[in-house]
């Protein structure tokens, strides 16, 4: 199965809080809505820490084979350093790279990527993923946390229209 639903964890390098600052965690949502309208993924869940991302996904059919994960880590990598160089530019002191083939570094290397084959493990990511903010004092219910998918299972909600239910594809 490779075009199965995935869930994606990104952490920040060092587990730093680079997510904390809102404008940071739009930039991710911008993203992810542009990849769901431009036919690339269908975003079935998602929950922004302010050290890391969860994310529940699938390609869709023409972009099964290029490296969607990629190119979302790398373009939202990018528009954050942007915002760093606009408005805390000695911030970006803590991105420095080791690596020779860059700069800055933003996210760790090999994020978690796991296939989800049935829909109780879907379910049991999913809680998962809104659970984060509460279990981190962020907030009383998965609902309470605007940076997540929570709402739209929880309220039918989609307040970010691009979410699509992994019953749909699972």
């Amino acid at each position: 199965m490779t075009n199965g639903i995935k869930f994606f964890t990104a952490t920040c390098l060092h587990w730093q809080m680079l997510l904390q600052p809102d404008e940071r965690k739009q930039i991710l949502i911008d993203s992810l809505k542009f990849m769901a309208s431009d036919k690339r993924v269908w975003v079935h869940g998602f929950v922004i820490m302010p050290n890391h991302i969860h994310l529940m996904w699938c390609k869709q059919d023409a972009w099964v084979d290029k490296s969607t994960e990629q190119m979302f880590l790398k373009f939202t990598a990018q528009q954050i350093k942007f915002k760093i160089v606009d408005s805390n530019p000695e911030e970006l002191e803590n991105y420095k790279s080791t690596q020779r083939d860059r700069m800055y570094h933003f996210w760790e290397r090999r994020p978690y990527n796991a296939t989800m084959y049935n829909r109780k493990v879907a379910a049991q990511k999913i809680d998962y993923m809104h659970y984060n903010p509460v279990k981190a004092g962020l907030c009383e219910k998965p609902e309470d946390y605007w940076f997540s998918s929570a709402r739209f299972y929880e309220q039918n909600k989609d307040d970010w229209g691009f979410l699509t239910h992994y019953a749909e594809h699972l």
